[in-house]
């Protein structure tokens, strides 16, 4: 009893990826808008809103693509991580 083709569950896919990938280019805005020759009061604005539009984006693609993809990339994004991943890089090398 499934009514969902398996030719747009792709599509929904790749729409969700490229969400969750424009959330992270969202993301970084806000590092360059205290330098914009804009007011404070509108600075403020900018960075508020680029940070809410991209926690949005990211979660509207996490619900496209599925909660264990969104989890993995979320996990590989997270700077915390960076370190332990690449130590056991290098044991797996046999560094």
């Amino acid at each position: 009893m499934e009514t969902e083709s398996k030719a747009t569950k792709p599509l929904v896919y790749k729409i969700g990826m490229i969400l969750i990938i424009a959330s992270f280019i969202v993301w970084v805005m806000p590092l360059g808008i205290p330098f914009l020759p804009i007011s404070g009061k509108m600075k403020a604005i900018s960075i508020t809103s680029a940070l809410v539009i991209a926690e949005v984006l990211f979660w509207v693609g996490a619900l496209m693509v599925g909660k264990e993809a969104a989890r993995k990339i979320k996990r590989a994004f997270n700077p915390k991580n960076w370190r332990s991943r690449r130590n056991a890089d290098r044991q797996e090398g046999g560094e």
